[in-house]
């Protein structure tokens, strides 16, 4: 009996009208109960009781109920409030007889909850005779079966976390993420290929299982199959093209239905798994593994059953793994193949996930209802409009808490609990923030990641230790804050352009507020609920974590340059969470933005903001929970990891540049040294009694210390032991990633310092600096954030940007100190320079009528800010606390939004911007402001420009063509009012435009030695006004005439009170003041608001140097190598910007080339940097580089950028000069080339401009060149070019190239081969060898590349190029000439030319030869050689019993076989490219291909040596040769599918010069793994047809053929290589017999050729023949066949013996090549594989040898003989009339795959005792495969398909025992399933029949209990067959059978007929001898007297019969009484 008793629920919501009459109704297995109802209450109490009779079921582990509170509604249907489900698992384990469930939270329809909750006890009695179910106590973790259970049975310890258990990530988890950080972060193509093998165990009876496979919205299913193991062998593709990163997250998801049902639970169970778990697998697969299913909606029902499947996600460029179709041995072995890692058992675990609550949340939601409050007189409240609901997510489930609305700092306290199996597949928990919206969809308001491997450990990673180290912990975080970035925070009405940075997709551009979270976990706890409210004690132990310490923020700006786009003035604004965000009015105001600024031209490319000695600061506070324990142990660990890469670098440098042994040690012992001591003198901070400790923080450190150890214990081991350099190389790279990966602290609760550069009011750029890396730290000097005090240079990024960093927005230089207020004074060390703090306001006035005053103000004020808009006055300013003024208000004019533009420069570049207007169509006339500057400001005009003194001319006033301009240098516009410019400028003119401009520029020249006058800045107006024409930003310093309006800047200085030093400026807080007075009158509201818009007047703090230095800089740059091509002629016009603080150079152009040498010294004399050269000389600012292509039209396109470090000299004596290094070119986020560059920074002191280095030479008038020392040291080197020829030339400008040449270039030198005359008939050159001299780099890394460029021979002498190629190292061709090259590269086959032709075949003409040979054929074929070769024996036994050849299968291409050297020797394929590639694709297109090699050596200095000899002599003839060409196709193998079956009806279509031949007519349907073996023979001519190209194409009926995909070779690389490869060469040398030697030339001519190639004497052989001298060794023939079998084929034994050594020479063997297949589809991706090989013999040699012959095996037929002789134990299924239990039995059968051949007994009716006579034959014939051990089924899927398919399944019987009713459905009584492969061995006698000999998957079965049937022949006793009942097996009866196994001939022999059919032999079976009792009642009438009735109502009927001859007698003797009696009385006689 089970009891609900059901109490009451609480907080119900309300209706619209009035509250709910709850009912409640409790639903159990479909029956359903209800209360009472209650009216008007939303806190019901109803306490009644509840009852389900359970009729003697008792529960199990899966039973629920579901409770439903509805509203009761006395008309119509209940409308739902909330449900809930309660799991009966613990009352059904009994080990509670009584469940309380107190407040249950109620959910909606949608799974949201809703507020209420719900209190019951549930009662249960178990059923009289219940055994409990002992597994499920076990949580059904594996079905009982914990894989090892010793292991398995952890107790949970109470310290969260502290278990470790089997239920640990596996040691994957942590040493995962590595591999992927090769992907680049676009889109990319993607092939996901599942295999589903077969399935186990699965649930239910006669099921027809299939499977659903989802991946990435794309679903596939398998085909339909029987049976509880059905086995599938179906391949899907799924095709993707995403990001990596987002692809990774998806899930791959498999779902088993039950296909015959069509309930919609058919859903037998399911598994997840993510794609970057596969991704991270070796080989990126996961390989035959069984998954467990589990039931998805019930995570406590234990396994449902196991497929087995594998995966591979293919990349591109990925080779995907073969998988090896043999027998798997360990079939069934499923424990140690589950997909887990290793060693562990699957566990339910609930990731109790605690969301506590947020803060700082951004406003969402528009502020209209607020608008419409206040006008009622309500409080405005922007902050909290946003209603935030924390979402979870992880391994597909979802869960989220409740909404709390209108908080912008809501507290949840609630509990999220995630069920899911652990270890588990998926590694992210993903924490999303929404923002409830009633009427639109959700908005997303920051996402952030919960790493696993980030927060668990499986405590695998550290080797050799033993004890603690090994433990891992379970995942366990917090509680912390974790922080929220996302899009910008301010909130406008319009969609947001970066919503998608709130999902989580790149890098945040603002803080968005954070949320407090604790994570643990609870091992096989079942959670009631999955939301639940956290405990009152909880939360206040939450409250120690959220205590607040004070810390303090300065940043000191000190440059801000390489700004392109100038405009408006320009702030910075510096804040960390929401602290210093000027937007942001929920914080205090705090000095956290810079003065605006107006940026200036420096002169050369860039603008930049003149502050001078004066640096803006800004200083912030804020208020952080202490977590410096945590981010002092990161920082030491970044300290130590940041030394060993630095040094690493220096040494792998060093390695590169091939320094000598010693310069290596000493580096080497410099690295290990520095490391040992960093990790021995630096320790990680203790835990003991800091703040915040949470127990990641314990396990963590934990984990570094054993880390720290073993890297130390390594260290120690290498410095004792080590030899090789290179080797240690990976060694310490090891070292360095396992810093990295502790370098990573998951609870950092300190948000990131963003700076922001706002452009007047806009925000345009940001960029994120984690707040450890400025931090300051008491423990020691290396816990300091790597960049603490210290000055950073910063590249700024716009928020998503599309153009991945193309352009720079600005790059600063900025100094910042992070500390605890406690320790502010510890920042005075750091402080370079004098801080001042300054209030300011303007004086404002206008002009009317000619009088300067106030009246022509309009709205602004007297006084105000800087903006204008919030008005100010001098009496309402008052210092903050702590401060106090110093002198009083006084006029201090601006000066850093007005300074001279050409300060500091040597060089100046004036502009004016000449403008003109007009209306739309009309002429163009000059503007009414003629003359401006780049910002639309009046400037004179280029004639009134005069030169200032100091400076001479260069030129003449031009315009400025390099921009996006027409020819004339106009751009045009439109001019939107109240705008006076357009916003944007295009270069082509439109009838609209109505304002065009173009810039003239003039250069000018500082003339040396004579000083320029004093700064203007001086002269300006004496009171201290600035004019503008408009109210605006733009200001200067003289008055015009049409100036209206002026102002003046006011400032008062303020010092601190009470403290000496920078820190007192961490004491300005809050606003200084603002006009009070306005507050009552109706402006105030609007002064609030611009209060609100820009913030609160905030004081200005700067910092003052009082002296700066001067520095002379010197920028190397040297060369450039692979850069891209951006002109239509496959080249760039490259030149560099080279900028260096707020100076910038341009280096000279180089025209045409990728690879350019610039050779140039860029000198900046006088650069101004302000601060301490010490500190300069430790963190010098970057030089950048900007390469550029130049264009004659147009604006000049970006190459790359690239920075490098100069070397600082304080002494400009010190002799250290710069190396030249290769620095990286970056071109929006992708490397783009190198530049070889170096730097140098010379302190200039009073004294020493006579000690500055020399100037370089000169090259030309202004052009330095690098100086000795720092250039390449050179050498003369030849350069030999084999240039054999060109191939595939594509048209150029759609002509053909026709007469080509070819240019070599190097390193300034160029030499040209003659035109190629005719490129159809031989497209190869004349005159091969072309000799290069050059002076190249004695150091490989320096050396530049070789250039090809083809240049075609046009008409009207044009000589456009048409293709052109790079070969960047030139180290492979090195080489030493005085080595005497024999291998002359002259390819064997084409000496072998010269050999007239002989013939070869040997007949032996004999009757008995040919008859032997027929035999053999049986069973000896060219794959039992194939099989013999890849190790499948039991395939070819007679073949491997006469010891013939095997052959090479090699896994992928020839080409890729090491020793062949890609078949490369005689000379190199090079793609010649062309062209810019427009589409950003990776790379540009090929149009042809150069076909040649170099050779390279150094030539002798003194010119009287003589040179050494030439290298490239002898070559073979470059003509063409005709060839004859066989192809053999073996067979594909996982082929893409093309057709929606998911399977593909391949064949082979293959084309050769212009030559095709297509086998359409051999497809082979339905198959992804078809055997084509096909040989096709074609005929060419080489060079010109040398690309062989063999496509396999999908046949299609209706529609196009598609293309799965091609490979090509080359068959000219192998022709003329030296390896062979044009025939392979044999075993052995056979005459006749299946491996008849198929080459023109027999081995005995190869091997003379080889010798003449090599340079040896040719060989000789003696002894008839039985040795041979070869190359200086003797060889012996019985050396070789010692233990060979000798066999009647083999040929003489001189050419045995040539060919065995022939072998021993390295030449390509007699093989099968396994191709890669592609498509243009998905360019990088494998469509499958092709196992192939090639042979091509030249015409002139005369006829190769004969074919061979591969077609494919065929099938056998077999029969299979099933007796079935008798059953025994049927279960009794049906009562008959009379009352006894019997069945009518029958059998049925069938082989799996044939199932329309199903064969049936037939019935032995009324068996009463379960016993069945039968003596029936079943007869299944079957094709099958002995060699693959598998039955051939062909067969139409579907009707409507016009091919059979064909499949290979395992052969089985299943044997079924059937009930036959004739009046309703059959009943299934059990079944049996008969692996004829491992066949149970049956029990002689019944009585020993039972189900323990079923394997169930539990046990492992033993060897001897599985025989193979085809082995036994025949085999009879007696088999079990059983059902499944909820789980359980059940035994439904018993069955004799004899199984039997015969093949065709043996059949024919012995014949068989089905059932007792004639021929009824073999043996002969006799009618059954049933019962008597055994009839069909309706069709024996007297039987059924007989045996029914009269058995029955025997003594009935007697009785009846008695009973009528007693009523008889009665009857008569009443009849004959009256007579008798009255004769008696009457005595008629008498």
């Amino acid at each position: 009996m089970l009891r609900v008793a059901v109490e009451s629920a609480a907080g119900l919501p309300k209706k619209k009208l009035g509250s709910p009459d709850p009912i409640t109704s409790v639903v159990f297995k479909d029956e359903k109960k209800k209360t009472k109802s209650i009216s008007n209450e939303v806190n019901p109490v109803w306490n009644e009781t509840l009852e389900f009779d359970l009729k003697g079921v008792p529960l199990d582990s899966s039973s629920y109920i579901d409770v439903f509170v509805k509203d009761y509604e006395t008309l119509g249907k209940d409308k739902l409030i909330g449900s809930a489900k309660v799991s009966l698992k613990d009352l059904a384990s009994s080990q509670v007889k009584s469940l309380p469930v107190k407040n249950l939270a109620l959910v909606d329809e949608n799974g949201k909850n809703i507020g209420g909750t719900i209190s019951m006890v549930i009662g249960y009695e178990p059923p009289a005779g219940a055994m409990t179910n002992p597994q499920d106590q076990q949580d059904g973790s594996m079905a009982g079966n914990t894989a090892g259970g010793e292991e398995g049975d952890v107790t949970d310890a109470g310290v969260p976390g502290a278990v470790t258990s089997p239920g640990e990530p596996g040691q994957k988890l942590r040493s995962r993420t590595r591999k992927r950080h090769n992907l680049a972060n676009k889109p990319q193509d993607f092939q996901i290929r599942v295999r589903v093998i077969e399935g186990r165990q699965l649930p239910g009876n006669n099921i027809k299982p299939v499977v659903k496979v989802h991946v990435c919205g794309e679903t596939h299913r398998t085909r339909i199959r029987k049976g509880n193991n059905p086995y599938f062998d179906e391949m899907f593709f799924f095709n993707i093209n995403m990001l990596p990163s987002e692809l990774f997250d998806e899930v791959i998801s498999f779902r088993v239905y039950n296909s015959s049902s069509f309930r919609s639970d058919c859903l037998m169970g399911e598994f997840k798994l993510d794609i970057g778990y596969i991704y991270d697998e070796p080989a990126h697969c996961i390989m035959k593994k069984w998954v467990l299913l589990s039931d998805p909606d019930d995570s406590s029902s234990g396994a449902k059953g196991y497929i087995k499947v594998s995966m591979f996600v293919v990349g591109t460029g990925d080779e995907p793994p073969m998988e090896r179709k043999e027998e798997d041995s360990d079939k069934d072995d499923v424990e140690s193949n589950l997909l887990l890692p290793a060693g562990i058992a699957l566990r339910w675990v609930t990731l109790k996930l605690k969301v506590f609550r947020a803060e700082d949340l951004p406003q969402m939601d528009d502020s209209i209802t607020q608008s419409i409050k206040e006008a009622f007189g309500g409080q405005e409240n922007k902050k909290n409009l946003v209603d935030p609901f924390v979402e979870a997510w992880f391994a597909g489930k979802k869960l989220c808490t409740k909404i709390i609305e209108k908080n912008a700092n809501p507290e949840w306290n609630q509990q999220l609990n995630l069920q899911v199996k652990f270890p588990s597949m998926c590694e992210r928990i993903k924490l999303s923030v929404f923002d409830w919206d009633r009427l639109t969809g959700n908005d997303a308001i920051g996402t952030t990641f919960l790493d696993l491997s980030k927060i668990a450990s499986s405590g695998g990673e550290v080797e050799g230790e033993t004890g603690e180290s090994e433990m891992g912990f379970l995942p366990t975080f917090g509680p912390c804050y974790i922080s929220l970035y996302g899009s910008l925070r301010e909130f406008s009405g319009l969609p947001d352009s970066y919503d998608d940075l709130n999902l989580g997709k790149g890098e945040g551009a603002a803080y968005r507020g954070r949320i407090l979270v604790e994570l643990s976990t609870k091992l096989d706890g079942k959670a009631d609920t999955s939301v639940e409210e956290i405990p009152s004690d909880d939360i206040l132990v939450v409250q120690k974590y959220q205590r607040r310490r004070k810390y303090c923020l300065c940043a000191v700006f000190h440059s801000a340059t390489m700004i392109q786009e100038p405009g408006e003035p320009i702030q910075f604004e510096v804040s960390i969470g929401n602290y210093g965000n000027k937007m942001d009015l929920t914080c205090k105001p705090l000095a956290s933005t810079t003065q605006y600024t107006c940026a200036v031209f420096d002169g050369n490319n860039y603008y930049y903001l003149p502050w001078g000695n004066t640096k803006p600061v800004v200083s912030i506070t804020s208020f952080w929970e202490d977590i410096n324990h945590r981010l002092d142990s990161l920082n030491i660990i970044l300290y130590i990891s940041n030394r060993l890469q630095t040094n690493l670098n220096i040494l792998k440098s060093a390695v590169l540049s091939k320094a000598t042994n010693a310069r290596l040690e000493e580096i080497w012992l410099k690295l290990i040294n520095q490391l040992m001591e960093d990790i021995s003198s630096i320790k990680i901070p203790d835990l003991e009694g800091k703040p915040n400790l949470t127990t990641l923080d314990i396990q963590i450190k934990k984990l570094r210390d054993s880390a720290l150890k073993s890297i130390m214990e390594g260290a120690k081991h290498l410095f004792e032991e080590a030899t090789d350099v290179n080797n240690c190389l990976s060694i310490i790279e090891g070292w360095l990633d396992k810093l990295k990966q502790l370098a990573e602290e998951p609870q950092n609760s300190m948000p990131d310092v963003i700076i922001w550069m706002l452009r007047g009011e806009k925000r345009v750029a940001y960029t994120r600096i984690p707040a450890y890396q400025v931090l300051y730290s008491s423990y020691c000097e290396q816990a300091c954030g790597q960049y603490c005090g210290k000055t950073q240079t910063v590249f700024m990024q716009y928020p998503m940007d599309i153009k991945k960093g193309l352009k720079i927005p600005v790059q600063i230089r900025v100094n910042m100190w992070l500390g605890l207020a406690t320790e502010e004074k510890k920042f005075n060390h750091y402080a370079e320079g004098i801080f001042n703090v300054f209030a300011e306001l303007y004086e404002n006035q206008a002009q009317v009528l000619g009088k300067w005053g106030t009246t022509g103000l309009l709205n602004r004020s007297k006084f105000s800010d800087v903006t204008g808009k919030v008005k100010l006055k001098h009496e309402y300013f008052m210092p903050p606390v702590g401060w106090e003024w110093e002198g009083d208000w006084s006029v201090d004019p601006e000066k850093n939004l007005l300074t001279e533009a050409d300060a500091g420069h040597t060089e100046f570049v004036d502009e004016v911007y000449e403008n003109e207007t007009r209306f739309p169509g009309g002429e163009w006339k000059i503007a009414a402001v003629p003359y401006t500057d780049v910002n639309g400001e009046k400037l004179l005009g280029p004639t009134e420009i005069e030169c200032p003194p100091g400076w001479k001319w260069e030129d003449n006033w031009t315009f400025d063509g390099n921009r996006a301009v027409d020819e004339k240098g106009w751009e045009y516009g439109v001019t939107i009012p109240p705008d006076d410019k357009p916003k944007s400028w295009v270069a082509a003119e439109k009838m609209y435009h109505v304002h065009r401009r173009r810039r003239m520029i003039r250069p000018r020249k500082r003339i040396p030695g004579v000083k320029t006058t004093t700064d203007k800045k001086d002269i300006g107006d004496a009171e201290g006004w600035e004019y503008s024409s408009l109210i605006g930003w733009k200001f200067h310093r003289q008055q015009r005439s049409s100036d209206t309006f002026r102002r003046r800047r006011w400032r008062r200085k303020m010092a601190p009170a009470d403290r000496v030093g920078a820190s007192a400026i961490f004491k300005l807080e809050g606003a200084l003041g603002v006009d009070m007075e306005s507050k009552g009158d109706e402006k105030g509201t609007q002064t609030e608001a611009s209060v609100k818009q820009f913030g609160a007047n905030t004081p200005t703090v700067s910092c003052t140097f009082d002296r700066s230095n001067a520095y002379h800089l010197r920028v190397y740059v040297y060369q450039g190598r692979n850069l891209i091509a951006l002109d239509k002629d496959s080249f760039s016009d490259p030149y560099v910007h080279v900028s260096f603080l707020h100076h910038s150079q341009t280096t000279e152009t180089i025209k045409c080339t990728l690879n350019p040498t610039w050779d140039q010294t860029l000198i900046f004399k006088n650069v101004e940097i302000y601060g301490d050269p010490q500190s300069l000389a430790q963190n010098p600012p970057r030089v950048v580089m900007e390469i550029f292509d130049s264009d004659q039209v147009g604006k000049d396109e970006m190459l790359g950028r690239s920075t490098c470090v100069p070397l600082v000299k304080l002494n400009p004596g010190m002799d250290e000069s710069p190396k030249l290094l290769w620095e990286p070119v970056m071109h929006k986020n992708a490397p783009a080339g190198e530049v070889l560059v170096a730097a140098e920074l010379i302190l200039k002191t009073k004294e020493s401009d006579t000690e500055l280095p020399l100037a370089p030479p000169k090259r030309g008038e202004k052009l330095y060149m690098v100086p000795q020392g720092v250039r390449p040291v050179v050498q003369l080197t030849a350069i030999e070019v084999l240039a054999w020829g060109l191939r595939n030339m594509k048209t150029y400008q759609l002509a053909p190239v026709t007469s080509p040449c070819l240019v070599v270039e190097c390193g300034g030198e160029r030499v040209q081969t003659a035109v190629i005359k005719n490129m159809k008939k031989c497209p190869n050159f004349q005159g091969n060898v072309l000799l290069l001299k050059v002076l190249l780099p004695k150091e490989e890394m320096y050396a530049p590349p070789i250039v090809l460029k083809v240049i075609d021979h046009r008409p009207f002498g044009r000589k456009p190029v048409v293709g052109q190629c790079t070969i960047c190292t030139l180290e492979e061709f090195r080489c030493d000439p005085y080595v005497t090259v024999a291998e002359v590269a002259m390819s064997s086959k084409v000496s072998l030319m010269a050999a007239g032709p002989r013939d070869l075949h040997v007949n032996i003409d004999d009757g008995r030869q040919q008859l032997l040979e027929a035999q053999e054929k049986e069973t000896v074929d060219w794959w039992s050689k194939f099989y013999a070769s890849v190790g499948e024996s039991e395939k070819c036994r007679p073949y491997l019993d006469k010891g013939y050849d095997k052959l090479e299968v090699y896994k992928h291409e020839l080409e890729n076989v090491k020793e062949f050297m890609g078949l490369t020797d005689f000379c190199k394929t090079f793609k010649l490219q062309r062209g810019k590639n427009e589409s950003d694709d990776d790379d540009p297109a090929v149009v042809g291909e150069f076909k040649g090699s170099f050779k390279v050596y150094p030539l002798p200095d003194d010119p009287g040596v003589a040179p050494p000899p030439r290298q490239f002599r002898e070559l073979p003839d470059s003509v063409s040769q005709e060839c004859v060409v066989r192809i053999y196709i073996v067979q594909a193998i996982d082929l893409q599918p093309k057709d929606n079956n998911g399977k593909c009806d391949p064949y082979i279509k293959i084309s050769l010069g212009k030559k095709s031949v297509d086998d359409r007519d051999n497809y082979i349907p339905y198959t992804l793994n078809p055997v084509f073996g096909r040989m096709f023979e074609m005929t060419c001519f080489l060079p010109q047809d040398k690309d062989l190209k063999i496509a396999v194409y999908d046949f299609d009926l209706l529609s196009r053929d598609e293309k799965v995909g091609e490979t090509v070779i080359d068959l000219e690389n192998r022709f003329l290589s030296y390896f062979g490869s044009y025939c392979g060469l044999a075993q052995t040398y056979c005459i006749s017999g299946p491996n008849q030697w198929r080459d023109q030339n027999k081995p005995s001519q190869i091997l003379e050729h080889h010798a003449r190639l090599k340079g040896l004497s040719p060989p000789r052989s003696e002894d008839n023949g039985n040795t041979l001298s070869f190359g200086g060794r003797l060889y012996c023939l019985s050396d070789f066949e010692a233990n060979q079998k000798i066999h009647e084929h083999l040929g003489p034994p001189s050419e045995r013996i040539a060919l065995h050594v022939l072998r021993t020479q390295g030449l390509v063997p007699e093989h099968v090549e396994t191709r890669t297949l592609y498509s243009s589809f998905q360019p990088t991706l494998p469509q499958g594989k092709l196992q192939m090989w090639v042979d091509i013999f030249p015409k002139s040699l005369g006829p190769p040898g004969p074919p061979f012959d591969i077609s494919p095996r065929k099938a056998k037929k077999y029969f299979l003989r099933v007796i079935v002789w008798n059953t025994t134990d049927v279960v009794l299924d049906e009562t008959s009339i009379t009352g006894e239990n019997m069945s009518d039995v029958y059998v049925k059968g069938w082989m799996p795959g044939m199932e329309e051949n199903k064969q049936k007994t037939d019935v032995h009716y009324r068996s009463l005792d379960g016993d069945g006579n039968f003596n029936w034959r079943f007869v299944f014939g079957f094709e099958y495969l002995p060699a693959e051990q598998l039955c051939l089924v062909s067969k139409k899927e579907h009707f409507w398909n016009l091919d059979k398919s064909e499949f290979r399944i395992p052969p089985k019987l299943i044997v079924q025992i059937w009930d036959n009713d004739k009046f309703s459905l059959d009943d299934y009584l059990g079944a049996i399933e008969l692996d004829l492969h491992h066949l149970i061995n049956p029990s002689k006698t019944p009585e020993k029949c039972d189900l323990r000999m079923v394997p169930d998957g539990t046990t492992h079965p033993k060897s001897d209990q599985f025989k193979s049937l085809f082995d036994q022949k025949s085999v009879r006793g007696w088999w079990p067959c059983y059902m499944d009942k909820d789980g359980k097996r059940e035994l439904g009866g018993k069955v004799e059978m004899t199984l039997e196994i015969v093949n065709e001939k043996e059949a024919d022999e012995r014949p068989a007929g089905k059932g007792r059919d004639e021929p009824n032999m073999n043996p002969k079976l006799d009618p059954p001898k049933r019962p008597e009792t055994s009839f069909f009642w309706f069709s024996n009438p007297c039987k059924t007297c007989k045996f029914i009735v009269w058995r029955r109502f025997k003594w009935l009927f007697i009785g009846l019969i008695v009973l009528i001859l007693v009523l008889l007698f009665i009857g008569i003797l009443l009849y004959s009484l009256p007579n008798y009696i009255s004769m008696k009385i009457v005595k008629p006689f008498n």
